[in-house]
């Protein structure tokens, strides 16, 4: 059977889920081979192996750390180099970040493929991997395969449930040989994220987002208990952005982050294509906003009309109520 190379997100050799994702995916084309690069690679092993990966290629070095892209690109390469050699290569997955396309658009130039960027669903062809698209704002699906070289594909989180399925996932180091492109941007500085004890917003299986409607930065607070009742990340429209109401890392759209959660719940947001571009993947949306010709209904499976200041409060005490 033909091997899938799966890109590994980690932190310190905690395995995030888009990876555990890639690896069910990745499964139903080949034989996942993980590639875990940095500061406790090898630690993914167990983790890697519990999902799926039949091997483990890692590598450690202070590039990956203190310089950008370009190292993790040299890396991806290398395996790419090991695992085509030694038999047939069906596809490079990689987690649809935005690290994660630019690491696959590099490799793609590369290694002379074809690419595909932001899949939500992928499956085995006659011809090669077809991968599911949402395009031109999700107002369409697509079906597309890479028709020339190795295929290159990111996913996006939340594209398929996470299952188990244990493999030997042997451990083999990764030899890379680092471009002299691989020390042209190096990191001067880190400023670690103050944690709010929420998931990731990409990641999350629901995300509770405002808008224009929730009126200023006071009245956030709405919006992030009913998110913590849920468990949710807290998202915001670019309107709320632009405002100062809320940090340009939770935007939600076209020019912010793209979300496809389970559940998607959208509080004073009236639905412009540049916030529905971000997050109309989503499985199951929901809606609260005071005009009912705001063009979010056309868009939801659940609408409330109605004043978020009095639906917001009531849904996230009889939440907290149903929890209790």
């Amino acid at each position: 059977m033909a091997e899938v190379l799966v890109y590994v997100d980690h932190v310190d050799g905690a395995v995030r889920k888009p990876t555990l994702e890639l690896l069910t995916l990745a499964r139903r084309i080949g034989e996942p081979v993980a590639v875990a690069l940095g500061n406790g690679a090898a630690d993914t092993a167990a983790t890697l192996a519990e999902y799926g990966a039949v091997k483990v290629l890692t590598a450690d070095a202070p590039e990956f750390a203190d310089y950008l892209v370009v190292p993790k690109v040299d890396a991806l390469q290398a395996a790419y180099k090991v695992v085509s050699a030694g038999g047939s290569l069906a596809a490079v997955l990689v987690p649809s970040s935005a690290e994660g396309k630019e690491i696959a658009a590099r490799l793609a130039v590369r290694i002379e493929s074809g690419i595909i960027t932001d899949a939500v669903d992928l499956e085995a062809g006659d011809e090669g991997p077809v991968a599911t698209q949402s395009v031109f704002a999700a107002a369409f699906t697509t079906k597309s395969r890479v028709s020339n070289g190795t295929p290159v594909i990111t996913v996006k989180p939340n594209s398929a449930a996470v299952e188990a399925a244990p493999a030997a996932g042997a451990v083999e180091a990764l030899s890379v040989t680092f471009s002299d492109q691989a020390t042209g941007t190096r990191i001067t500085s880190r400023t670690p994220r103050e944690s709010t004890g929420r998931p990731e917003l990409t990641e999350a299986a629901i995300v509770v987002s405002g808008g224009r409607g929730v009126g200023g930065a006071e009245n956030f607070p709405l919006v992030e208990a009913l998110a913590d009742s849920l468990g949710a990340a807290v998202g915001a429209s670019r309107a709320a952005v632009d405002a100062g109401w809320y940090p340009h890392t939770n935007q939600v759209g076209q020019t912010g982050k793209s979300v496809s959660p389970q559940l998607y719940i959208a509080t004073g947001i009236s639905g412009a294509i540049q916030h529905r571009a971000g997050m109309q993947t989503s499985k199951t949306i929901v809606a609260i906003n005071k005009d009912s010709e705001a063009p979010i209904f056309d868009l939801v499976d659940y609408g409330v009309v109605g004043d978020l200041f009095e639906v917001v409060p009531q849904l996230t005490e009889e939440i907290n109520a149903r929890k209790g």
